[in-house]
């Protein structure tokens, strides 16, 4: 009976916890929560989902923002200029959650443990471009986020190709591995291989239209990549803007190096540059192939532009 009585006792005069101010949770962020906890179940199990404070007060938290791609757009460009605002914090290599079927199978706790540390006002941002080509990603970025702010970075789809198939020739050739020539990539039976990976990662129209199934086209920023290249801080204000950050970046952060042929990038006195792996002369490529690229690509880049609503300079 004293027990009784005790724990009795207890829960009346138990404080009730009262927040500081009313929480006011969208429709939208609630659902996200919802599907959040059930992703998270098999984390909590092995330990409570949080992240790792740092004695700085810095924590790691879920991305806000995240570049999806497309793979050799410009995307670790992209990540290095936004890098110069003072309320980005990046995570330096490529997580592959959403698309990498074992790293997905971690779950979430595993995700943030990937990421930087950061403060509470700052954007975390992790880029992947495989993302943007990945089917099954658009619906599980928009199940861990719906308010989720999503960065595209595309250039000429032909000249892309060529970028993607340069990528690959270079690493077979630091293992000392022979690679076919583009020629045998892009030329099938005498015709264009359109089931050439390359160029089926060029099809813009297409993937895009899996991602604005999930979300709306004012979620998703699209950068002109061939821009960035020639003149990056217009469109870096643009990202900034996208991302509603106070306007820190500026025109004397980018200096154009001559001998890499690119601009690099000035924080802080501290130069610094792109690895030597970026920005490779492509192969010479055939102009008749060429024309066969661009008049394959001319269509789908005329219901791309139609479905975005902006034009772009490509063949």
């Amino acid at each position: 009976m004293a027990a009784l009585l005790l724990g009795a006792l207890l829960l009346i005069v138990q404080p009730q916890i009262v927040p500081s101010r009313p929480a006011v949770i969208s429709k939208a962020e609630a659902t996200s929560q919802s599907v959040q906890k059930e992703l998270l179940k098999k984390t909590t199990l092995k330990n409570d989902f949080k992240g790792n404070i740092h004695f700085n007060g810095s924590c790691q938290q879920l991305p806000q923002t995240i570049i999806i791609g497309v793979r050799k757009g410009g995307t670790r460009a992209l990540l290095e200029m936004l890098s110069l605002h003072p309320n980005i914090a990046a995570a330096e290599s490529e997580v592959h959650f959403f698309d990498w079927e074992d790293h997905y199978g971690n779950g979430l706790q595993w995700y943030m443990n990937q990421m930087p540390f950061s403060y509470s006002h700052q954007i975390t941002v992790e880029k992947t471009p495989a993302y943007f080509t990945s089917p099954k990603v658009p619906k599980r970025v928009y199940n861990m986020n719906q308010s989720m702010r999503l960065l595209l970075i595309l250039r000429d789809p032909s000249e892309r190709v060529l970028s993607d198939y340069t990528q690959v020739f270079y690493n077979h050739v630091q293992k000392h591995k022979p690679y076919p020539s583009i020629e045998e990539f892009l030329i099938k039976d005498g015709e264009l291989n359109v089931d050439y990976k390359a160029i089926n990662r060029s099809l813009y129209y297409f993937h895009m239209q899996n991602w604005l199934k999930y979300f709306p086209l004012d979620r998703i920023h699209i950068v002109d990549g061939d821009k960035l290249i020639k003149d990056p801080f217009p469109e870096i204000e643009k990202v900034e803007r996208f991302l509603r950050l106070s306007p820190q970046i500026n025109a004397s952060n980018f200096y154009f190096n001559k001998t890499k042929g690119f601009y690099c990038l000035r924080d802080g006195g501290r130069e610094r540059c792109l690895h030597e792996s970026k920005g490779r002369v492509h192969p010479h490529v055939d102009s008749h192939l060429l024309d066969k690229l661009h008049e394959y690509f001319h269509e789908p880049n005329r219901k791309f532009f139609e479905l975005v609503g902006r034009t772009f300079d490509w063949h």
